[in-house]
């Protein structure tokens, strides 16, 4: 049976943009559990249930809707009686998110002074980036945009698995006790990925390669695609600055993954 990441992945492949709709809660009578979920695209409904009859018609009014507009992630809160016309009482709550299609996706591992420069530098350009971070008030602080999708997890390396095989990833966490155990699931998972990055130190980076080489990741793939100290060496230390650096070594790897893909 195919899942909602697959269906995603799926739908991602194929620069297709679209909604996801996400029961939160419920109350009373309602026709699904929390957590239920369905993709919505210009199509209409393309996998999934959040309930089925009139509460899903709406769904799919409201998830179509966003799809044509550019706000961000929206929560409605409906009562089924009232908003719905449905003859069981309840209460349901939904979570609608914006996939947009794009050619490029980098997932960001941290939210602190430097990811909130990169996020904001990355806005300008056809991407969809993801943040994740356990600190709430962190996440907070970036700015809203539906080509940012803000993940709060308290153990950011156990949704790895719920990302794009695809993705530019980029672990900025608060240092490397939270790197670690990121990278580890990264490589296990997504060996193949077209850019892994951790920011911090030469002698960081020593010591992240050496950790992961007693994990047992291959040290071919390490040598290969490991940046760290992330970003080109320009700069100060500036979060813009060390921002604009790390931009501009993704541009480098993804213009040249280009080109090698045009070549054969």
């Amino acid at each position: 049976m195919k899942t909602f990441w697959t269906a995603a992945q799926e739908l991602n492949e194929t620069s297709t943009t679209f909604v996801a709709v996400t029961m939160l809660s419920n109350k009373g009578h309602a026709p699904q559990d929390p957590g239920a979920k369905m993709i919505v695209t210009k199509d209409g409904l393309h996998w999934g249930t959040v309930g089925g009859g009139k509460v899903e018609a709406r769904c799919i009014v409201e998830a179509s809707k966003l799809l044509e507009s550019t706000s961000g992630p929206q929560v409605y809160t409906w009562n089924l009686q009232r908003d719905i016309g449905m003859t069981c009482g309840g209460e349901v709550t939904y979570l609608f998110e914006t996939f947009i299609a794009a050619s490029w996706p980098i997932v960001i591992f941290g939210a602190g002074h430097v990811a909130q420069a990169v996020v904001r530098i990355l806005l300008h350009l056809d991407c969809q980036i993801t943040c994740i971070d356990h600190r709430k008030d962190w996440l907070d602080k970036m700015p809203s945009s539906p080509k940012l999708k803000i993940v709060h997890a308290l153990n950011p390396e156990k949704i790895v698995t719920d990302l794009f095989s695809d993705s530019y990833f980029l672990s900025m966490t608060q240092g490397h006790a939270m790197d670690l155990p990121i990278l580890q699931n990264l490589y296990t998972h997504f060996p193949k990925a077209p850019y892994i990055g951790g920011i911090g130190s030469a002698i960081k980076a020593k010591k992240l390669t050496k950790e992961l080489i007693e994990f047992g990741i291959n040290k071919d793939i390490l040598d290969h695609n490991f940046h760290c100290p992330i970003g080109l060496p320009l700069g100060t230390n500036h979060p813009y600055e060390i921002a604009i650096s790390v931009i501009a070594e993704l541009l480098q790897t993804r213009d040249h993954l280009r080109d090698l893909k045009l070549k054969t």
